[in-house]
């Protein structure tokens, strides 16, 4: 199920903050957690890691920004078919936005709790752990898993959902040591790609080092050439 991101400013929630940036939501993604996840990107990032394949994010003033109701209410439209069994929300920077954040999990939380759902939260930081916990405590409430540390260009890695050897997968919750224990320390055997097309070409997932360059000349050998991509942003 796709959900549609065109008109998120109606319906502004009462409780602050009112809004979060965001770059764009889709779903279903498979390749950012385990089962069938909502995915939030979130836009504006203060640290911009060198060689990060999603710079178009890095703009705090891009974006768009969104109602927590209307996010709210997206969640709730690809959980109908109770085919979602989490949320993933990257960015961006995710931390850069501490309170619109914490309003968000909350509201997720509160979806999932009133319809009888059991929906776990992982969230990318640049930021490390111990940071967030002295730093934005607030906001890592909620959250099952965390996936934390900065992309680091030279240090690959084959572990699942993450661009380098430094990032850490860290459970948080008894929801989130069931569902993420085992993947700590998995290595994928291959890439973990998907492709949403809409007004424009979006490659979801963390990409190897040579992958997008792979991507381009495939599709240049077929006549098709990718401008603006996030990774040269």
């Amino acid at each position: 199920m796709a959900v549609s991101a065109q008109d998120p400013r109606a319906g502004d929630a009462v409780d602050a903050p009112p809004t979060i940036r965001l770059s764009r939501i889709h779903t279903p993604v498979t390749v950012l957690g385990p089962g069938t996840r909502f995915g939030i990107w979130v836009q504006g990032c203060s640290i911009g890691c060198a060689g990060c394949v999603s710079r178009d994010t890095w703009d705090g003033a891009g974006g768009t920004d969104w109602s927590i109701d209307a996010v709210t209410e997206a969640f709730a439209q690809a959980c109908v078919d109770d085919a979602v069994t989490g949320v993933t929300i990257s960015g961006g920077e995710p931390f850069d936005q501490p309170a619109a954040l914490q309003a968000l999990v909350a509201g997720l939380r509160r979806h999932a709790r009133d319809h009888d759902r059991t929906i776990d939260i992982l969230c990318y930081s640049g930021y490390s752990e111990r940071w967030l916990e002295r730093h934005r405590a607030a906001a890592l409430d909620g959250i099952d898993a965390l996936l934390w540390g900065p992309y680091v260009d030279g240090r690959p890695t084959d572990l699942v959902w993450r661009g380098s050897a430094n990032q850490v997968l860290s459970p948080r919750s008894p929801l989130g040591h069931t569902r993420f224990d085992a993947y700590v320390d998995t290595a994928r055997s291959r890439p973990e790609l998907q492709v949403a097309v809409g007004e424009s070409l979006w490659l979801i997932g963390i990409p190897r080092r040579d992958d997008l360059e792979r991507v381009e000349r495939s599709l240049a050998d077929r006549g098709i050439e990718l401008l603006d991509t996030s990774w040269s942003a």
